[in-house]
């Protein structure tokens, strides 16, 4: 399947540069280019992308027009996934992104751009309806910690462990493994979890995700 792309960055040479990275994938078509939010959206409405990859910062205010196009595009291409990307570590951003659900929502650094075989894994996995965020963002949101640990608090000890090995990337069937229970028994704290940090009204995917960056912005107990 080849996946239909919009880009969006207000610097000429990084923008030419994706270019020509993206034409260079046989799987991938970049059928629009942009430099600003309004351009951007325009540009949305006009090609229907399946995926945006977009700039953090750009005009009219270069701070967070790449996160602020993706929370209007949750309500007007719900089906069209986005890729943010920041030239820099910041951890309050991925959190806005992922605020109202992790569907088809990608945080990465530029970096990654030029790293054309993860770029295209997380384009696919967007695409697909997952998500994305850079381990590096990742272990920034370890480091900082810096949000209220009063939803932890709720978590019984089996439940913060469970909790906790979820935030390594472990499935299931590892999480049990590890904790030497059942599935099934994973299940259920993980469903606790979910009910005890208010994430009852998602998708389990999207619940995942929540819940891990919850725990990784938490100061544990």
């Amino acid at each position: 399947m080849v996946i239909r792309l919009v880009l969006a960055e207000d610097s000429y040479l990084v923008r030419e540069g994706i270019r020509t990275l993206l034409e260079l994938q046989d799987d991938l078509e970049l059928v629009g280019v942009a430099e600003d939010l309004d351009s951007l959206l325009a540009c949305v409405d006009a090609q229907r992308p399946d995926v945006v990859l977009t700039d953090i910062r750009m005009p009219p205010t270069g701070t967070d027009e790449g996160v602020r196009a993706a929370e209007r595009l949750r309500e007007s291409h719900p089906d069209t996934g986005v890729i943010v990307l920041s030239q820099y570590l910041e951890p309050d951003y991925a959190l806005a992104l992922f605020e109202q659900g992790a569907q088809r929502r990608g945080y990465l650094l530029k970096e990654r751009v030029y790293e054309v075989d993860q770029l295209s894994r997380a384009i696919h996995d967007v695409a697909r309806g997952g998500s994305v965020i850079d381990t590096q963002v990742v272990e920034a949101l370890v480091s900082a910690r810096t949000a209220t640990p009063s939803l932890l608090t709720r978590l019984t000890p089996r439940e913060l462990e469970t909790l906790s090995l979820m935030a390594t990337g472990m499935s299931n069937h590892a999480i049990a493994e590890s904790m030497v229970l059942s599935e099934r028994a994973v299940e259920k704290h993980i469903n606790a979890v979910f009910s005890k940090l208010d994430l009852t009204l998602e998708p389990d995917v999207h619940r995942r995700v929540k819940a891990v960056l919850v725990f990784l912005t938490a100061e544990g107990p």
